[in-house]
C-alpha cells in the first residue's frame, strides 16, 4: 500500500452535505470501491471524508495481514475521527460492510444527521445463524442500507424476515453481490449498480438535509 494522510477528502469543501465513511474488513480506504464511492459522490457534490481504522493503517506501515481490532477499539476511532471533523450533527456517517457497520452500533450515541451502509454484514459468510441485527431493530438515526440483492451477508430474502427499525431504508441493487458486482447472465452491469447506489446515496443524504428522509 502506499502511504496516504491520515483522512482522505473529496469534494467540494464548502459543500451542503458531508459523508464520513469507513472502509471494509478486508480493504482499505482508497480500494477501489471505496475511491469509486468517494468520487461519485464528489462529483455530485457531496463532500467525502474516508479515514482507516488502527488495524489497517498497521497494515500500510507493515505489510502485515492482521484480522480487525476489537469493536471497542473500532469505535473509539471511529468516535476520534468524527471529532476532528467538527462534531456529528451536521454529518452522515457510514461506510463499506465492517465500517458501516461500527458506524451504525455508535450512530444512536453520537447522533449524526444519518447513516448509511454500503453493503451491511447481517450475518458472517455461510453463518446465516449469527445474526448481527439486534441494534438495528430499534435505531433511531435516520438509516439507508444499500445492498445487492444476492449479497451472501444478507440477501433480500434473508433481510425480509429481519426486525428492521422504521428508521432504515433499503436500496437493494439486482443481483449484486456484497461489493454489489452482479453475474454477467443478469443484464445487469457493475457500472449500472454502482450508478444506482451513488444515486440512493446522493437522494437520501439531500432528504436528510432538508428533513425529508423518513
Amino acid at each position: 500500500m502506499t502511504n496516504l494522510p491520515d483522512l482522505l477528502c473529496d469534494g467540494p469543501a464548502a459543500a451542503d452535505d458531508t459523508i464520513v465513511l469507513a472502509h471494509g474488513a478486508g480493504a482499505p480506504m482508497d480500494s477501489p470501491f471505496m475511491n469509486h464511492i468517494a468520487g461519485g459522490l464528489a462529483e455530485l457534490g457531496i463532500r467525502v471524508v474516508r479515514f482507516e481504522f488502527d488495524y489497517m493503517r498497521r497494515r500500510r506501515a507493515t505489510g502485515a495481514r492482521r484480522p480487525p481490532d476489537a469493536g471497542e477499539v473500532l469505535r473509539r476511532r471511529w468516535i476520534e475521527v468524527i471529532g476532528r471533523v467538527g462534531g456529528a450533527e451536521r454529518i452522515v456517517i457510514g461506510g463499506k460492510s465492517l465500517g458501516g457497520r461500527m458506524a451504525s452500533m455508535i450512530a444512536d450515541e453520537v447522533t449524526p444527521r444519518g447513516l448509511v451502509c454500503l453493503g451491511y454484514p447481517f450475518h458472517p459468510p455461510g453463518r446465516p445463524d449469527r445474526l448481527r441485527v439486534a441494534h438495528l431493530a430499534g435505531l433511531r438515526t435516520p438509516a439507508l442500507i444499500v445492498q445487492g440483492s444476492r449479497d451472501v451477508l444478507g440477501s433480500r430474502e434473508e433481510i425480509a424476515r429481519y426486525d428492521l427499525s422504521p428508521a432504515i431504508r433499503l436500496c437493494f441493487l439486482e443481483d449484486g453481490d456484497h461489493s454489489f458486482k452482479p453475474r454477467a447472465r443478469s443484464g445487469r452491469t457493475e457500472q449500472q449498480n454502482l450508478e444506482q447506489a451513488l444515486q440512493a446515496v446522493v437522494g437520501f443524504v439531500q432528504r436528510l438535509r432538508r428533513g425529508t428522509a423518513c
